[in-house]
C-alpha cells in the first residue's frame, strides 16, 4: 500500500503520520522499521532497497518520501537530459509500485497542495493499491469550529468572543492554536470558560497586535490614536520595559521586511528569512509602507536610546513611552 499525503496543513498531516504508525504496531518496533528519505534526489535503487528489506521483529516497514511529487512540477527551462532521467525514474517506479512489498507501507509526504495533473498524484488516485489525502487548513466558520472542538477535545470550553480574537490573531496554524489552546486551557484549568480577557493576556499574538495598531496609528501621524493605545496597555498591566521591547522589535521587523522588499524580496522568502507567521509578513507589509528606510532606522535608533534611558533610571518609564509617541509625530 502506498499514500500520498499533502498540502499546506502540517499540524494535521502530522496527526495523520501518527496515527498510521500507531496502527502498525509498538513504538519502539515501529521506530526501529521506519526509513525517511528525501525525494529530490532519490534514486530508485535507494527507494527498493528500503522498500524491500524485511522488518525487523515485526509485520511492516514503514517508508516515507518527502518532496518527490514537487520534484515532477512544471518548471520552465528544465534541461531536456535532466527531464529524461525523471521520465524514466518515473516509469520504473510505475512498474515497481505495481510489486510493492505487502510488508511495505509507503507514503508520499508533500509539504505543499500537490495537483491532481501531477505524476505522483495520478499514480495514488488511480491505483487499487494507492490512496491520495489532502491537508489544507481551515479558515472561517469551520477555523471556529476547529478551535471550539479543539477547547472541548482538551476538557475546556470557550467564549465566542475568545475563539474569534484566537482566529484573528494566530491565524490558521493549527499547531500555533493548539499550543495556545493548551496554555489557556491550562490557565482556567476547565473551571470556566476561556474569556476575551484570558486570550489578551496570555496569547502573545493578540499582544503584538495591540502594538501593531499604536505603530500602524504612529506610521499615519494620528497620535491621539497612538497615545489612546499606549495608554490602555498600561492601564492593562503591561509593564512599559515589555512594552518598549515590543515596540523595538516592531520597528526593527519594519525596517527589515522595508529593506528585503526593497531588493525584491518575495513574501514567502520574508517568512522564511524572518521565521515570522504568514499574516504576521502580511500585515507589516503593508505597514512598512508607512515610512522610508531611513524614517525606521532614526526611529530605531532614537528607541534604544530611550531603552539605555529607562534602564538606566535617567528617564521615568511611562513618561519616556509617551514622549516617543509625541517625538515621532513630529
Amino acid at each position: 500500500m502506498f499514500y500520498l499525503l499533502h498540502g499546506e496543513d502540517e499540524y494535521t498531516r502530522s496527526l495523520e503520520l501518527t496515527k498510521m504508525k500507531t496502527r502498525l504496531g509498538d513504538p519502539g518496533s515501529v521506530d526501529l522499521n521506519t526509513t525517511v528519505l528525501d525525494g529530490r534526489d532519490l534514486t530508485l535503487g535507494e527507494l527498493t532497497f528500503a522498500c524491500d528489506t524485511m522488518p525487523f521483529l515485526a509485520d511492516k516497514r514503514l517508508v516515507i518520501v518527502s518532496n518527490l511529487a514537487n520534484r515532477f512540477e512544471s518548471r520552465s527551462g528544465r534541461r531536456r537530459e535532466k527531464s529524461e532521467q525523471e521520465s524514466t525514474f518515473l516509469q520504473q517506479l510505475t512498474e515497481y509500485l505495481g510489486r510493492l512489498p505487502d510488508t511495505a507501507r509507503l507514503v508520499f509526504l508533500e509539504q505543499k497542495t500537490i495537483g491532481k495533473s501531477n505524476p505522483i498524484h495520478r499514480l495514488a488516485s488511480t491505483s487499487e493499491h494507492g490512496y491520495v489525502r489532502e491537508f489544507s487548513p481551515p479558515s472561517g466558520r469551520a477555523l471556529n469550529r476547529w478551535i471550539a472542538d479543539r477547547v472541548q477535545e482538551k476538557g475546556g470550553s470557550i467564549e465566542a468572543g475568545a475563539i474569534q480574537l484566537l482566529a484573528t490573531h494566530v491565524g490558521n496554524d493549527l499547531r500555533l492554536l493548539d499550543q495556545e489552546i493548551d496554555k489557556l486551557c491550562t490557565f482556567t484549568d476547565s473551571e470556566r470558560p476561556i474569556n476575551e480577557r484570558d486570550v489578551q493576556v496570555l496569547v502573545s499574538y493578540v499582544q503584538e497586535a495591540n502594538i501593531f495598531h499604536m505603530v500602524d496609528a504612529l506610521g499615519k501621524r494620528e497620535t491621539r490614536q497612538a497615545m489612546k493605545l499606549l495608554h490602555k496597555m498600561l492601564e492593562d498591566g503591561q509593564h512599559p520595559l515589555y512594552l518598549l521591547s515590543m515596540i523595538i522589535r516592531q520597528f526593527r521587523i519594519l525596517l527589515q521586511i522595508k529593506e528585503l522588499l526593497a531588493k525584491g524580496t518575495s513574501a514567502a522568502d520574508i517568512r522564511a528569512l524572518l521565521s515570522l507567521h504568514p499574516f504576521v509578513v502580511q500585515k507589516m507589509t503593508r505597514q512598512a509602507s508607512n515610512f522610508t528606510v531611513a524614517q525606521l532606522e532614526t526611529i530605531y535608533r532614537r528607541l534604544l536610546e530611550i531603552d539605555l534611558a529607562m534602564k538606566t533610571g535617567r528617564m521615568e518609564e511611562r513618561l519616556a513611552l509617551s514622549l516617543f509617541v509625541t517625538e515621532l509625530h513630529r
